[in-house]
Order: C-alpha cells, then sequence, then structure tokens
C-alpha cells in the first residue's frame, strides 16, 4: 500500500507551508461552524479543496511560485509583529517619534525634559518632550 501511495505522488507537488496554512485556516473554519456560522463551513470546504488540488497537482513551476508569494506576505506579517514587540519592549526606557518631514523613526530615552531632536536622516530639527 505504502509503495501505491508512493508511485502515485511521484512527479506531484506535494505538501508546503502555503498548504499547512490553508490547513490550518479549515480547522479553523470548521471549529467556527460549530458555532452555527454557516458560511465559515463553505469557506472551510472550499479551502479544503484547493489545499489537495495543490497538493495533487503537476505543475511544480506554478505551486512553487504561489508558495514564494504567500512566504513573502508572510515575512512582511512576521517582520511586522517582530517590529511591533520591539517598539513594546523600548516603551519603558524610551519615546519612538516619528520625523514630521521624513517619517523616519528617531529613538529618544526617556526622562530628558523638552528636547530639539534632529532627523538624522534629513537634518529636520523638531522639539518634543521626552
Amino acid at each position: 500500500m505504502r509503495e501505491k501511495l508512493y508511485r502515485f505522488m511521484q512527479g506531484r507537488y506535494g505538501n508546503d507551508q502555503l498548504n499547512r496554512f490553508l490547513m490550518i485556516l479549515v480547522l479553523v473554519c470548521f471549529v467556527l461552524s460549530l458555532f452555527g456560522l454557516r458560511p465559515f463551513y463553505l469557506l472551510g470546504i472550499l479551502c479544503l479543496v484547493l489545499s489537495y488540488f495543490r497538493m495533487l497537482s503537476r505543475n511544480i513551476y506554478k505551486r512553487r511560485g504561489e508558495n514564494a508569494v504567500y512566504l513573502r506576505y508572510e515575512y512582511k506579517v512576521k517582520q511586522f509583529f517582530a517590529t511591533w514587540k520591539r517598539d513594546m519592549a523600548q516603551r519603558k526606557t524610551h519615546h519612538i517619534y516619528r520625523c514630521p518631514s521624513c517619517k523616519q523613526k528617531i529613538r529618544i530615552p526617556r526622562g530628558k525634559g523638552k528636547i530639539e531632536i534632529r532627523c538624522p536622516k534629513c537634518g529636520q530639527t523638531f522639539i518634543r518632550k521626552s
């Protein structure tokens, strides 16, 4: 039986990060559908069909491209939350301001009173309370 499955899957795309995400989405949709939310059941079925279609596809080049796009978006989301977490950890000891002209983030230590801040990127100066 194992040999038959191995031969069947030869030349097919298989599983990747996007398929894992789709499977998690299927589980979430099915759990939400238990609370009487019918559209989530249909969305879960749609994601399940899409996941199996991708897994059994022979067009490996196209599936790799889809996975690469997904990984780019996933990276952006992870970077956003990592930056947010870092900024939240620094808020105890520093103020984080944005330059009014170029929108560059500038980190200023707390407790220095009213100070003039010079943007290192564009040279603009502005006054803020630290």
